[in-house]
């Protein structure tokens, strides 16, 4: 067997994504054959070593899982919550050890993949591979077609410029004073539709992603999960 990155191996037994790993071994969490290891670029032939994580032995030879979950809102999207507050590993229960693929927040509920496939999380969330996320934002206020051409063309956040989006009016109630709207990006910076809808100065009072590529939540009610079908995982491969 190759020489392969440490990185990459642990992503690859579903420790968490490559970039997740990377922290993980410069925090000391990694072990070769019982020493600490903290350089990224070390090289390891996996049946030759021993390697553990949190002092645990890992071996690659597991089952590839890939699970579609329909995320409520009050669940945040990580393994471990440091103030302890429920997981969307408290929805999901597998024997095999998976991870989200990309982040929904706590308020923010729909599609959420998660696997224990490292090269598949590194495929769906780099930007590169510009994979579609649509969204359904419930807006307070009525929006105005400058607005959503502002959002179609790309708005300051922060330090830089988002890029161009597909932005579609689904429904506007005046009496309600609520505007929804279809916003489907290819980006996936930390809470981006929401900033966005700040950044034209319309609050958030919902907002659910129905699908990540062509994968969609529509059949599954809120907190429901179902492994994804092979047809749909080689979408992203």
């Amino acid at each position: 067997m190759e020489e392969v990155r440490l990185q990459k191996y642990l992503a690859d037994c579903g420790i968490a994504s490559r970039r997740k790993c990377e922290q993980y071994i410069q925090q000391g969490k990694v072990q070769v054959n019982g020493k600490v290891i903290t350089e990224l670029g070390t090289k390891i032939n996996p049946k030759k070593v021993q390697v553990k994580f949190e002092n645990k032995e890992i071996k690659e030879n597991r089952k590839l899982a890939y699970i579609l979950l329909n995320k409520p809102i009050g669940y945040v999207t990580t393994v471990d919550d440091q103030f302890n507050r429920d997981t969307v590993l408290d929805l999901v229960k597998v024997k095999e050890r998976i991870v989200p693929v990309g982040r929904l927040d706590m308020y923010t509920s729909g599609a959420l993949i998660l696997t224990n496939d490292g090269d598949f999380v590194y495929k769906v969330t780099h930007p590169k591979h510009e994979i579609e996320k649509t969204y359904t934002v419930t807006l307070k206020g009525i929006i105005q077609n400058d607005e959503v051409e502002k959002l179609r063309k790309g708005v300051q956040i922060e330090d830089y410029t988002t890029k161009p989006a597909k932005v579609k009016i689904l429904k506007i109630v005046q009496e309600k004073n609520i505007s929804r709207l279809e916003i489907i990006i290819h980006e996936g910076k930390n809470r981006q539709v929401r900033k966005m809808c700040e950044a034209i100065g319309k609050k958030v009072l919902a907002l659910h992603r129905s699908k990540i590529g062509k994968i969609g939540v529509k059949d599954l009610k809120l907190g429901e999960w179902r492994y994804l079908t092979e047809k749909e995982i080689q979408q992203f491969k």
